[in-house]
């Protein structure tokens, strides 16, 4: 659910956000036992954080390597043309790239920015001339690779 507008959290429900983006897995018990609540009132405030789109989905965190894509590239893309029908168009295309794994649009100077998870550079050179290049409004693509992660986090931070 895509919600722009802003949901009133209280204490309660950022300490139960905080323990959910830790582990999604815990369950409502052992969420109240936490809380030093009653189960029901932690079903419930669940309940509505996922009803408001708050809580979006659960996810399980892979670790790109052992899967043999630990070649990670940072890609800054502009586009020739930027009308809606053409913007439309390019993100059509790259969500349906399944090495794409984050794709922001921008203000400033690139218009685009990619996350891209492949095995190798033979790989990501693949990935470049049969899937992203083959969208026609792609005027330019300025790529980084990362040597190491410092931070990796999905956590949104709260209070």
């Amino acid at each position: 659910m895509e919600n722009n507008s802003t949901i009133r959290l209280d204490t309660t429900d950022i300490q139960i956000i905080k323990l959910l983006q830790k582990n999604a897995r815990i369950t409502n018990k052992e969420l109240a036992a936490q809380l030093d609540l009653t189960i029901t009132p932690v079903y419930e405030r669940v309940k509505r954080l996922e009803k408001t789109g708050v809580i979006g989905q659960y996810v399980a965190l892979i670790d790109a390597d052992k899967t043999g894509k630990g070649l990670m590239a940072l890609c800054m893309l502009r586009l020739e043309k930027h009308t809606k029908d053409k913007l439309a168009q390019f993100e059509a295309h790259v969500a349906k790239i399944p090495e794409v794994t984050e794709c922001y649009h921008l203000a400033g100077q690139y218009d685009y920015h990619l996350k891209i998870l492949v095995k190798d550079m033979n790989a990501f050179q693949d990935f470049i001339v049969n899937k992203l290049s083959t969208n026609e409004n792609l005027a330019n693509i300025q790529s980084s690779f990362v040597m190491k992660k410092i931070t990796d986090t999905t956590a949104v931070p709260l209070g």
